[in-house]
């Protein structure tokens, strides 16, 4: 019943200072994407391994992108039926039950697509495509993504333990499916809901802070191409909402960080408590009516969250959550690089 972000935060406030067992648990996902990637791997033929394989270094690995377009990488229509089952085995190493199904549900709206635009040989659901960067192990760093229409998420592991789970982006084309056998689906209604609660909770004097723009921009700003950047104005700060609206709030965060496997929404969830709830920050531009084009945000120290919904007459949403510090590993990798060349002779 309950969509609330209660049973993460509850987590987070009984582990305390327990941020090591939480990286301690991530070490097993790192295993099992290690594992998984090398079980995919073993079901290659060469030309499909060349394709799928790029350097970890490769300026490509950050060159991320969420629109339907020709791609580079391995796609899931070019696999076969063995292969497409593993690797959907190994998304499953990286996503919650709710993540899993949100990314399945974004790949089938483009059959939806297909069917709407007159066969649009462009919307097919067999393009989405994965990619390796460097090789599995279980001491080095290497990273994978996998990417199509509306989806883009990236995982860096870092010293083969650490796993970093952004950026991540989810859109849905249709937001809400108004016709045909799956009219009235709406894979991330949820956050929009939320979201629109929130904003129509807050008080006149909240208001002021919260809505920064009376016209939505047309997509999220940190989108792929740039650096994650803090979001100016900031909105309205958790201290100044009551309790059912920080409560709302922390759901709308479970929104984003509960897509991922338990121990990485715990890892980035503890990062957020460390920086403190009151530096938490609500923002919203564009219209509050159901169907017309919005936007909010929510950010804090550590990381910025955006959900947009105005084009096709707001019935177009994207979303983007981006680490502000560790986007594709580099603060981690930084820091392992610093180890290393000091453990270097």
């Amino acid at each position: 019943m309950c969509r609330i972000g209660f049973p993460l935060v509850l987590v987070m406030m009984s582990l305390g200072s327990a941020l090591p067992g939480v990286l301690a648990r991530t070490h097993d996902i790192a295993d099992e994407m290690q594992r998984g990637f090398g079980r995919l791997l073993k079901s290659l033929d060469p030309e499909q391994a060349q394709a799928i394989e790029f350097e970890f270094d490769d300026s490509f690995r950050q060159d991320w992108q969420f629109v339907p377009m020709d791609r580079r990488g391995l796609a899931f229509g070019e696999m076969q039926t063995d292969q497409k089952l593993l690797a959907m085995s190994l998304l499953q190493t990286a996503l919650s039950h709710r993540g899993f199904s949100q990314s399945l549900q974004v790949m089938a709206l483009e059959q939806v697509l297909h069917e709407l635009e007159n066969q649009n040989p462009i919307r097919d659901p067999g393009k989405y495509h994965f990619f390796l960067f460097g090789k599995p192990s279980s001491t080095g760093n290497w990273g994978w993504r996998v990417e199509g229409h509306h989806l883009s998420l990236n995982f860096t592991i870092v010293g083969g333990k650490k796993v970093v789970a952004t950026p991540a982006f989810i859109g849905s084309n249709p937001a809400e499916v108004r016709a045909g056998p799956m009219k009235g689906w709406r894979v991330l209604g949820p956050q929009e809901d939320l979201g629109r609660e929130l904003v129509n909770s807050l008080s006149d004097k909240q208001r002021e802070k919260a809505v920064i723009a009376v016209k939505a921009p047309r997509d999220v700003i940190n989108g792929p191409g740039r650096d994650a950047k803090p979001l100016e104005p900031k909105g309205l700060p958790y201290g100044e909402m009551n309790a059912a609206q920080q409560a709302r709030l922390m759901q709308l965060v479970d929104r984003y960080l509960g897509r991922l496997r338990r121990e990485l929404a715990e890892q980035d969830l503890q990062k957020i408590e460390a920086a403190g709830r009151e530096n938490l920050f609500f923002a919203w531009a564009g219209s509050t009516d159901k169907g017309k084009p919005h936007y909010f945000s929510i950010q804090g120290p550590t990381f910025v969250m955006e959900y947009d919904n105005t084009q096709n007459q707001a019935n177009h949403v994207h979303t983007v959550w981006r680490d502000l510090q560790n986007d594709f590993g580099i603060d981690w990798l930084k820091r392992h690089h610093q180890l290393h060349d000091h453990q270097t002779p």
